[in-house]
Parts: structure tokens; sequence; C-alpha cells
């Protein structure tokens, strides 16, 4: 039946037209089959979820509480009741500013659903919120630490901390690592060395170490291994040699113990603002012998007792000011005088152990500026506190001779493998050995 058309021109231009549309049409299809091949699908782009919560790090401020962070975690309420009753180990009331916590939330709801934080070196708590009113669920994480052992050498110019910090570079241990590195150096040789009047410029130091660093790269300080102190040309050694069940003793390298009957100094660092011996006196402005020697220190630095005694006096004495007087064996007394303020507690009478706290630096008395005026009398009489007067150690048992012998053959090994270079940046060699 032929098309038919309304309208101008009549049934041959209608078909005309319909031809023409038909042309265009195929054309389109040919030119879309020809820029898109059959072989090539089209395919709209994947959605990525980049993630699905909100991760941040919270600190507990000073004068924060934890339900202060915990709060701007969206547990509070009856979460944080939950939450309180599920951890047995975070207590409000200990916690110290500073703490960081590791909190993450779903993208979208009002509640973080974790919430961690480093309890010490060793270990992070997890606090996992289980949905719905399940509650929460508490797991402690054992924080892996490796150790490696590493040998560092200082060279003194002022004193022990200065010249352990100029030779060690953060790499090898951060700041207070060597502080502390520092303090365990002066506690191995807390008989053996006054570091506040037996270095001189020039003295050197050697220690073997463990350093210890976990996953994330946090480096830290150990066990002391061994130790090589030269003072004025002669080197002083220390092994460390466990011998009663995980308590570690350190020797000599002809195997005595360093430890003493008295320790070298009352005061662990300090600078000595007077010797024993004759002095201009500076308030009564006259010479006369000075029966002791006074270690300059901050106010407030604790004092030790130097060796096991018992309290003959405790309190105001003349010029003394604030005074300890101990009674040891053998004849042996010691003073601790113009202190501020005593050890709390502390009475005539009362037993006290070596490297105890008594009392604290002050300037009460005789005294122009807080120091510590310390006195050592054998039967009465003022002596200057040299080394002899502290006692032999105790040597290595004789059936562990040999196991000792080894440890030390070992570890001397360690300690001075042979010429290192020097790096001047550094200013004393640093070296590692690691322990396989």
């Amino acid at each position: 039946m032929p098309l038919r058309s309304w309208g101008p021109g009549g049934g041959g231009q209608a078909s005309r037209y319909v031809a023409a549309g038909a042309l265009t049409a195929g054309m389109l299809v040919w030119a879309a089959h020809e820029a898109w091949p059959s072989r090539d699908v089209m395919v709209a782009l994947p959605i990525v979820v980049t993630s699905a919560y909100d991760e941040w790090a919270d600190t507990l401020g000073r004068r924060e509480m934890l339900s202060d962070v915990l709060q701007r975690a969206g547990i509070s309420g009856r979460e944080y009741v939950s939450f309180m009753k599920a951890t047995h180990v975070l207590n409000p009331r200990r916690m110290q500013p500073g703490l960081i916590f590791e909190i993450r939330r779903q993208k979208g709801q009002p509640v973080a659903n974790r919430l961690g934080v480093r309890l010490d070196p060793e270990r992070r708590l997890w606090m996992t919120r289980l949905g719905g009113d399940s509650g929460w669920r508490e797991i402690i994480q054992d924080i892996p630490w490796a150790t490696e052992r590493l040998r560092t050498t200082a060279v003194i110019q002022s004193n022990l901390y200065d010249a352990l910090d100029a030779a060690i570079p953060d790499s090898f241990l951060p700041v207070r690592q060597r502080v502390g590195l520092a303090w365990a150096i002066a506690d191995v040789y807390d008989w053996e060395i006054d570091f506040t009047r037996d270095l001189r410029p020039g003295d050197r130091v050697e220690v073997l170490i463990e350093r210890l660093e976990s996953p994330e790269g946090e480096r830290r300080l150990g066990r002391i291994l061994a130790a090589r102190v030269e003072v004025g040309g002669s080197p002083s050694f220390a092994f460390a040699f466990d011998h009663y069940a995980g308590q570690p003793e350190f020797y000599d390298d002809r195997g005595r113990s360093l430890r003493r009957a008295f320790l070298r100094a009352p005061l662990r660092f300090s600078h000595i603002s007077s010797r024993f011996g004759g002095r201009y006196h500076p308030i009564l402005k006259r010479w006369r012998t000075h029966e002791g020697t006074d270690y300059a220190a901050a106010y407030g630095t604790p004092v030790r007792a130097t060796a096991d005694g018992v309290v003959t006096e405790a309190g105001r004495n003349g010029g003394y000011g604030n005074l300890i007087e101990l009674r040891h064996a053998n004849g042996i007394r010691t003073r601790y005088g113009h202190l501020s303020r005593f050890a709390a507690g502390l009475h005539v009478g009362q037993h006290v152990s070596q490297e105890q706290t008594i009392g604290y630096v002050g300037s009460t008395g005789l005294s122009t500026g807080p120091h510590l005026h310390y006195e050592f009398l054998v039967n009465g009489r003022p002596t200057n506190p040299q080394r002899k007067d502290a006692g032999a150690g105790e040597p290595v048992p004789a059936k562990l001779k040999a196991a000792f012998d080894s440890t030390r053959v070992r570890l001397l090994a360690e300690l001075e493998p042979g010429p290192v270079p020097v790096k001047p940046a550094l200013g004393a060699a640093v070296g590692a050995a690691r322990d396989d």
C-alpha cells in the first residue's frame, strides 16, 4: 500500500524524506560501529572507598581526665559506663598528661569503635566496641623489641653526659636515652669512680650496650654489658656477669666486684665547690680546715647514704644547718650537712641502706648557696675519703671463675674490636656489633 502524505508536496516528496532519514540513520549506526568496535565493552568506572573509618590521635592534656578524651570520641553516658566496665588496666586517677590515644570511628557513626593507648614500652592497650549493647573488649598487645649489641666511645671534655651527648647521634640513641646511659654508667661505677671529681679532659669512656628497637622504629637503652673508663691513663673495666638468678653484678678485669662498702660520692652528678683540707671560709672570712667535701648541686637534689648504717643524728646542728650523721661498721661515720629537708620518716636509730635517699640538698646553716657538705670520719677523725677506704670488692666465686673468664673474653672482644674510624662530625667513634 503506497505511503500517503498529509501536507504540501504529496506522497512522492514524503517518500524522499523517508529514504533520506533511513540513510542518515544507517550512516550513524556505521559511524558508531567504527568508533566503538564490538570487541570493546563500555564499563562504568568502579566506586572506590578510600576508607570506611575516620582515624585520629588525641592527647590527654594537662588538667584533663580520661573521660575528656573519651567524650571527644563520642564515648559518654552509657557507652562510658560500658567502656570502663570492660577495662581492667586503665585507671582514670593515674593517667599522665601527654598520653596519646589512637581513635577509630566508622564513617557516619557518632561513637568510636576502637581506642588504643601505649601503656609502657612493652605493651599497648586496644579497646574494641563489639556493637549494639554487647559492650567493649579489652586486648593487651605485647610490643616485640629487637635487641642488638652496640658500642660507643666518648672523650671527656667537661663531664660524662656532655661527652656522651656529643659522641652519640640521635640515630644511635635519642637524647633522653643518652641521659639514661650516663646515669647507667655512673651506677655501674658508683663504688669505683666519682664522676664529679675523678674525670679530666681527655679521659675516655667505652661502653658496650644492648639497644632495643620497636617495630615503629623507636630506640631505647637496654642493658650495659661492658665498659672501660680511662681516668688519667689508668683503665677501669666493668663486665656484667649474671650468676644470681637474673641479678647481674659488675666485675673488673681481674674478677673483683665493683661493689664496695662505700660509694665514692653521696650525689651522682654535681660540681665539687670545695675540697677536703684548708680553705678560706666565705662567711667567716678566715682560713680554716675544711673537714669534708662540698658538692654544689641544685636545691632539692636527692642525697644518698654512701653505705649501710644507722642514723645517729637528724636535726639542726649549728653551722651544719640540717645535718644527718650515720654510723657504719669499723668505727666509720658519715655526715651530710646544709640539707633543705630530710627524707620522709627518717629518725634517729633507723637503719638505712646504701644508696637510700636520706635527705635533699639545701643551703641551711653557714652556707652561701645550695650544696651538700659531706664528711667521712674514721674513729672520730675527719678523713679524705679515698678508694682504699671503700673496702675490697668480693671476687667471682671460685666455682664460677671459668664461666666468668669466658664471658669476660667475649665481651672484651666486642668492647674493643680494634681500630674504629672516627667521624669528625661526631667527635668520637660509634660502631656496631650485631648479636648473632
